[in-house]
């Protein structure tokens, strides 16, 4: 049986040659061995890279002790962060970006709100007081506070940032949550976030577990993945799905136990 680990980092990636080459893993792992010593594990799941990202992180992993990576099929994010959450033996576990637009730091904020006040999940939010938002283009500031605007008229009101890619979960609820997920999981050729992160919360809400918002440091990277209007429309599909399933009690049975 593995030891427990305090916690488990999920870091999902797929073809992040350009972001592994300017240092990213490494301030993950100088942050977690001074901060957690041995009682930390960082699991890289990879979801279908095409570029040389796999080679270089094996290579890099062949020091580094409680580093792991998973191989996968390429079916998005949400998937990739389920595979990691399925196999975490932390207590805790935090999904984080690869490109560290949120600096990995930022988790020691986010874990006082579970041990010293008793959050179930905290997600770190780029919205509110002490928030900072840097290098960010006009349209992706606005995209993200329209899709948040509706984001809290169907599903989630009083959460202001659903999609800051760095959440943290006690981990025995994040391995009841994930297994739920019915959107996100899309086969395509391309990198696909979608709305995974809202049905979380969604989930987590109708199971009765405290949510804290806690505003975090987070830095735009450019990148090609984003496609303004079709990422929209799959985002609001995804959205629409979240309401369909709950209308038609797909998620009943889930939220009677927490």
């Amino acid at each position: 049986m593995k030891q427990e680990k305090t916690l488990s980092v999920i870091i999902p990636c797929y073809n992040e040659e350009r972001n592994f080459q300017q240092g990213s893993l490494e301030k993950v792992y100088t942050f977690l061995k001074e901060k957690f010593l041995s009682q930390y594990e960082v699991i890289i799941v990879d979801d279908g890279s095409s570029d040389a990202s796999i080679s270089l992180i094996e290579d890099y992993l062949k020091d580094k002790k409680n580093w792991f990576l998973i191989k996968k099929e390429h079916q998005g994010k949400a998937a990739a962060v389920e595979e990691g959450v399925r196999r975490a033996v932390g207590r805790y576990v935090l999904f984080t970006d690869f490109d560290q637009a949120t600096p990995i730091n930022e988790a020691e904020k986010l874990l006082s709100f579970i041990t010293q006040k008793g959050y179930d999940i905290v997600i770190g939010s780029r919205e509110g007081k002490g928030s900072k938002r840097e290098k960010e283009p006009f349209y992706r500031h606005l995209m993200g506070r329209v899709f948040n605007l509706l984001v809290q008229l169907l599903a989630l009101p009083g959460i202001d940032d659903t999609q800051c890619g760095f959440k943290l979960f006690k981990t025995k609820q994040a391995k009841v949550l994930f297994p739920q997920l019915k959107v996100g999981h899309i086969q395509t050729k391309r990198a696909y976030t979608g709305a995974f992160d809202v049905e979380l919360l969604y989930l987590a809400r109708k199971r009765g577990l405290r949510i804290a918002e806690v505003p975090v440091v987070w830095t735009h990277y450019k990148t090609n993945r984003v496609d303004p209007i079709k990422d929209s429309l799959k985002m609001f599909a995804d959205l629409v799905k979240i309401r369909v399933n709950d209308f038609t009690g797909k998620y009943d049975d889930f939220q009677k136990k927490r």
